[in-house]
């Protein structure tokens, strides 16, 4: 049996909740080769235009994803939190789409691609799981997609507000419904489409 890690620990869990793991199926997840790195905030995971060779897993800190228009103005598409994978589809897409960026300091393991892949191949389980995991991410995608698209300011802001704290608690990194936002109202309008200005009003009246 493997030894597991403490690194890979809320990876581990994360699949369990979303497949049927047998013991020794997560103690494969947890004992997987990787190499830990340490961010500060601002860093760069992922570069557009570049082929990946790592899927990097969040062991603490949070990042996003984001694309930059042609007038230079960024659209920030996702949070990552504590337990997530960063950037399973580049398995199979071999050019990144799109940035990821530290939000705040970070830690992060690094699994290369050929592991993962050679994972999914031997332990159908635990390919149900990584799939369930891509499958989630898209359905928050959509939501977001709505958010921004059909939402009135204040209710952009705390449907935002409740995804972070409902996902923070699913994840195991916090067990009641009070967090840390770790974000500027600067990271606030580019989640929600508005200026920092509107964001600053609207928080006024949620607070």
């Amino acid at each position: 049996m493997l030894e597991k890690s403490p690194s890979l620990e809320l990876l581990t869990n994360s699949l369990a909740l979303r497949s049927k793991l047998t013991e020794e199926e997560m103690d494969i997840i947890a004992g997987l080769p990787h190499r830990i790195e340490r961010y500060e905030a601002g860093s760069y995971l992922i570069r557009e235009g570049t082929k990946p060779e790592t899927c990097p897993v969040m062991l603490s800190g949070f990042a996003f994803r984001q694309k930059l228009t042609v007038f230079g103005t960024r659209q920030i598409l996702s949070i990552m939190i504590p337990g997530d994978l960063v950037d399973l589809q580049n398995l199979f897409i071999s050019e990144a789409d799109h940035n990821v960026q530290t939000l705040t300091p970070a830690v992060v393991a690094h699994i290369r691609q050929s592991t993962l892949e050679k994972l999914i191949l031997d332990y159908p389980p635990i390919a149900r799981g990584l799939w369930i995991l891509a499958l989630v991410e898209a359905s928050i995608h959509r939501e977001w997609i709505v958010n921004i698209g059909r939402r009135d300011a204040r209710t952009r802001i705390a449907h935002f507000l409740c995804e972070f704290c409902a996902r923070l608690n699913i994840a195991g990194v916090t067990d009641d419904h009070s967090f840390e936002l770790p974000m500027t109202q600067e990271h606030l309008a580019d989640c929600t489409g508005l200026t920092p200005v509107h964001v600053n009003r609207v928080l006024k009246t949620l607070s």
